[in-house]
């Protein structure tokens, strides 16, 4: 069931908001104090959204805010049940705050809880921006399409725990393959075909082991001409090699639809986006990475170490043939990552109906261990992380690291912050947590700090 909500920010908490039955929205800024001086935006009129799935959890609120910065109007479709409420407020207090130091209007963003699998509920949504319907006669038989206030989509809304996905397959492939599959029916039918996919390295199974930095035609879903490394001209046939998760199946399975739908109907532009590893938060410690259950991903489990949340780091393997033994991953600060949506937004608009289906490595192109970051989290906080070594996870590869070189030249996108600055950008937003909870910071084992 779809649930709009509208308040108006006052004081910033860090705490999980409880309401839920609020009106949650900025005024509409119009398309000329924005947009004037944007040859992007002659193609989107002054009322018109990017809708945005999951776009209160981690990656997605960065990118709300990214899209904000960067003048966009927003609706944030979450069903909140990885992420918290009250983080609409700090995507709007940053914004605002941007646009102020800007001397720029501060485009509109509204909120709307709903799982992105419920039809009715998405249709009640989608339902109040449509512009022009289609005669009154269903689609897809009317002598006219429908047309939204909806430009485009990004979709974040799919689970992605590789461990998780090994114990519960059926609930990664009924979310992220089965719900995929039913919200491009619901977006087609409204005339929505503008979509920016967030896909994952993990497509690239097995391969990433090779030693090499991961080119998309190492993974494509019709045959592509390419140069791989050693300067040799090869084709690459539609298909993947040795996926190691269900996770990541359902990523390649999720891609393979889309190719088929942006070949089957080419008013379709869809450009899925494989994630390398995001870590850091926004500079301003206002949004980071705060799952409602445990979290899976390194960094998070780290700073739990760091605070005192948990006793010891278990580092799952030593032995892979890497420098130091551990697991080698190409992490990217969110915020790079959140600025290259932006980007592929920007592409697949400018260039609607002619690109169809494409996909972008977002990485750095450069690896670094477990125990990479570990020095790293440990020089920023000046404290030592205990260490525990156990067994690789099931799962997992040895060394998972981008080749962005497509997404620079398609793009024009490419990574700005280093794994100094991601450290530096948590440690801030740490500090400001326990600031902001009135506590003394000799205090790590108050979990409230971080609420």
């Amino acid at each position: 069931m779809a649930a709009s909500i509208e308040r108006s920010p006052s004081a910033i908490s860090l705490s999980p908001s409880s309401s839920s039955s609020s009106d949650l929205c900025t005024p509409l800024t119009s398309q000329s104090d924005l947009f004037q001086d944007n040859p992007f935006f002659q193609s989107i009129s002054n009322d018109q959204f990017i809708a945005i799935i999951g776009g209160l959890g981690y990656i997605g609120s960065h990118t709300s805010l990214e899209l904000l910065r960067a003048g966009y109007n927003v609706v944030i479709i979450d069903d909140l049940s990885n992420s918290y409420l009250n983080v609409f407020d700090h995507i709007e207090a940053v914004a605002r705050s941007y646009c102020e130091e800007e001397c720029q209007p501060m485009p509109t963003m509204r909120f709307e809880r709903a799982d992105y699998r419920e039809a009715g509920a998405m249709k009640r949504i989608l339902d109040q921006y449509v512009v022009m319907d289609a005669d009154s006669v269903p689609y897809p038989s009317a002598t006219h399409q429908r047309t939204s206030r909806i430009a485009g989509v990004i979709h974040f809304a799919g689970y992605k725990s590789v461990q998780e996905s090994i114990k519960e397959p059926l609930k990664y492939y009924s979310n992220n393959v089965a719900g995929l599959i039913d919200f491009c029916q619901t977006l087609g039918s409204y005339n929505i075909k503008t979509f920016i996919f967030s896909s994952s390295a993990t497509v690239y199974g097995s391969i990433a082991n090779k030693g090499v930095s991961l080119k998309e035609e190492y993974c494509v879903h019709q045959p592509e001409e390419f140069i791989d490394h050693d300067g040799e001209y090869k084709t690459a046939l539609a298909g993947s090699t040795g996926l190691t998760n269900p996770y990541g199946r359902t990523k390649w399975m999720c891609e393979a639809i889309l190719a088929d739908l942006a070949l089957a109907d080419r008013d379709w532009t869809i450009l899925a986006l494989r994630y390398f590893n995001p870590i850091g938060c926004d500079e301003s410690g206002l949004l980071r990475e705060d799952p409602r259950g445990t979290p899976t991903n390194l960094m998070p489990i780290v700073v739990n170490v760091i605070t005192g949340l948990s006793p010891v780091l278990d580092v799952y393997g030593s032995d892979y043939p890497t420098v130091d033994g551990s697991a080698v991953r190409d992490y990217i600060h969110v915020t790079d990552l959140s600025c290259g949506h932006v980007a592929a937004l920007r592409t697949a608009v400018s260039r609607r109906g002619l690109m169809g289906f494409r996909t972008y490595n977002i990485g750095s192109g450069a690896g670094n261990s477990v125990f990479d970051i570990v020095t790293a989290m440990e020089s920023t906080f000046s404290t030592k992380i205990p260490l525990n070594i156990v067994e690789r996870r099931s799962g997992d590869v040895g060394v998972c690291v981008a080749e962005p070189t497509r997404a620079e030249t398609e793009l024009n996108w490419k990574t700005e912050r280093d794994l100094q600055a991601c450290c530096h950008d948590i440690y801030n937003s740490i500090k400001l947590s326990k600031e902001t909870a009135g506590l003394d910071d000799n205090n790590k084992n108050d979990n409230s700090i971080f609420r």
